[in-house]
């Protein structure tokens, strides 16, 4: 039985923009990445957020960007009047709405009433050459000056030890989050994967390219029993668990990059029970087999 693929295509229009020069792209790896957690540190030296489960942005003063360096179609108002200061953050409807966020930030419908919704939630600021502590209370500063119902500051926390940090993350995933961020008080913004920014979930995560697909059996026939996906340094190796029906039958294209959970790695390097969690939006298919292709198949290398 064949199954219909979906077609990639994201629609990054200016529709519903102010009339300005189209700013240069800023780069994609231009923004500061966390590393996980492991061992022991010094708590106190730290501010703690939430781990927020939305479509990563930088404003460059002008326009909205994503991560993957894709300009964001938003409705005029939701962006006029703020700061030309640049502005590191995360568009968030809440909790459990990633697949909501995603969809509106590459519909490139700007008469969405969820726009309404959106928020972008601030946790740096980019072009500010001081340590964290103080580009907090610029942070603070320039939300509340601006006093738009669409741009916060993400609320930072100081915590004294482990257990209080341990206490915290437990708190926010009972309530649906997906962990914390911590940023070193002392630490200037810099691009690529810093030290000073950390991670902390409940589980490890990772993402791989899609590269074909393996055919579904039992209550999945005639849709996809699992993803064949590929990582960077050319492994490969399956991912079924947690795709949702409608996944199955409109799986992720060909190229896409996805993100999943998994709880280690086996010998071999591999991860331990693979769990699909999302495809990575934000960055566009990789061309490694034109528009797509079908169930039980894997692409050209």
């Amino acid at each position: 039985m064949s199954m219909p693929i979906r077609l990639s295509c994201l629609l990054w229009l200016c529709t519903g923009l102010a009339p300005m020069p189209v700013p240069a792209q800023p780069a994609a790896d231009a923004l500061m990445l966390a590393t996980d957690l492991r061992g022991e540190i010094d708590v106190a030296a730290y501010y703690v957020s939430e781990k927020l489960d939305g479509v990563r942005g930088r404003w460059d003063g002008r326009a909205l960007w994503t991560r993957g360096g894709h300009r964001i179609a938003v409705p005029a108002a939701f962006t006029r009047g703020w700061p030309d200061a640049p502005m590191d953050g995360e568009l968030w409807l809440g909790r459990g709405r990633f697949d909501e966020t995603s969809a509106l930030v590459r519909g490139a419908d700007p008469s969405d009433p969820r726009w309404r919704q959106l928020r972008f939630l601030v946790f740096d600021l980019p072009g500010h050459p001081g340590p964290f502590s103080e580009r907090i209370a610029a942070m603070r500063g320039l939300t509340t000056r601006t006093a738009h119902p669409h741009l916060a500051m993400i609320a930072q926390a100081r915590l004294p030890s482990r257990s209080a940090l341990d206490a915290r993350l437990a708190e926010v995933v009972d309530g649906g989050g997906e962990g914390l961020m911590l940023h070193h008080r002392d630490a200037r913004y810099a691009a690529g994967r810093s030290a000073a920014l950390r991670k902390l979930k409940p589980f490890d995560d990772a993402e791989a390219r899609v590269v074909g697909y393996l055919p579904g059996k039992g209550q999945y026939t005639g849709m996809v029993g699992a993803l064949l996906v590929e990582h960077a340094d050319g492994r490969r190796f399956r991912i079924g668990s947690g795709l949702r029906d409608a996944q199955r039958r409109d799986p992720p294209v060909i190229g896409s990059l996805v993100t999943y959970r998994h709880n280690g790695v086996t010998g071999t390097g591999l991860p331990r029970f693979a769990r699909f969690l999302r495809v990575r939006d934000d960055e566009p298919p990789s061309p490694l087999s034109g528009a797509g292709g079908r169930p039980g198949t894997s692409s050209p290398r």
